[in-house]
């Protein structure tokens, strides 16, 4: 039987960190082995709130794919492609939006979150509003069976749901509903103690070097009841303790935790073993990273051969959906 098929994708709206790692990342490597697998590089979604400076954009795709491969996603498992190399995501979204009503767009949780806490760019725009159209477009043209999401993150994929039942039901069954392959993702502190985004600033990337990696935890904020090394505190309201639990093992999570309430061990210290353990997990992709930097044809070779392939399947969709929407081609009477 055929490997049901996955789908997802991440922008490039910057450097990637240790959040997207273990959020995504590390998830999709595992999913390589049991699905068809199909991982983009969503620049066109990048463009909708970094419409007015592009300057970076080629660098921070770059920086995706070297990540995504330093990770462990493997082009013979898994097809990796870039969006915009592959013409029927923006067809396939022209044909929902003249079927989507305006209202389930502005819906969507995310719309007026993020039009509230991104104040330097004006978000007032049809392609920020479409987002969603776009990002079901980039399932359905695939007919992905499941799409990786956290249970925080399942309202965005139902708006995709309720497209497709739409699309379906004027035009016959084109497109698989596709579900919701529910995931834990971690919630990731930033530096600051705020959920780690590029938006704010307070992010580990990949690309950091090991001394900013390391200066960036030891200037980390911890329990601000700690003011003095003998202060007992919370470990709870640390973002350095909520890191170990991703990154340290349980043994280490329940010393520092302890010495937290105890005042049996400083912040420093605490600090030091998460230092150890980041590296633990960044040392092997920062040595893959330098062998795929030094090979930019092999890069070039594989976003080229993966977009192929997805514009291979994506061009099957928009045939059935041309065929289905009576726009294929007209015989002249």
């Amino acid at each position: 039987m055929a490997k049901q098929r996955v789908l997802s994708g991440i922008q490039p709206s910057g450097k990637l960190h240790i959040g997207n790692l273990v959020g995504a990342l590390q998830n999709w490597v595992k999913l390589q082995e049991q699905y068809e697998c199909y991982y983009f590089i969503a620049d066109w979604h990048a463009l909708t709130s970094q419409y007015a400076d592009t300057s970076q954009l080629k660098e921070y795709i770059k920086d995706v794919l070297v990540n995504c491969l330093s990770a462990g996603l493997d082009p013979a498992k898994a097809t990796i492609f870039q969006q915009s190399h592959v013409p029927g995501h923006a067809e396939l979204h022209v044909l929902l939006s003249m079927i989507t009503p305006l209202g389930w767009l502005e819906r969507v949780p995310s719309f007026k979150e993020k039009q509230e806490a991104v104040t330097d760019k004006d978000l007032n725009t049809y392609g920020f509003l479409g987002y969603p159209l776009l990002q079901s477009a980039d399932i359905l043209i695939y007919r992905a069976n499941y799409v990786p999401v956290g249970i925080d993150q399942m309202p965005h994929l139902e708006i995709t749901r309720e497209i497709c039942r739409r699309f379906n039901n004027f035009y016959g069954e084109v497109f698989p509903e596709p579900e919701g392959l529910l995931t834990e993702f971690p919630k990731v502190p930033g530096t600051d103690g705020r959920k780690m985004s590029k938006t704010y600033g307070n992010c580990i990337y990949l690309s950091d070097t090991p001394k900013e990696v390391e200066q960036k935890v030891r200037t980390m904020m911890t329990d601000p009841q700690r003011i003095k090394r003998t202060d007992k505190g919370d470990p709870e309201l640390s973002p350095v303790y909520h890191l170990h639990k991703i990154f340290s093992t349980k043994e280490e999570q329940d010393q520092v935790a302890e010495g937290c309430r105890t005042a049996g061990i400083g912040c420093i210290d605490c600090k030091k073993i998460l230092i150890k353990n980041l590296f633990k997990v960044l040392e092997p992709l920062w040595e893959k990273r330098n062998v795929f930097l030094e090979k930019p044809k092999d890069l070039e070779d594989i976003i080229s051969a993966g977009s192929h392939k997805a514009n291979n399947a994506a061009s099957e969709t928009m045939e059935q959906v041309r065929k289905a929407m009576k726009l294929d081609n007209i015989v002249s009477l």
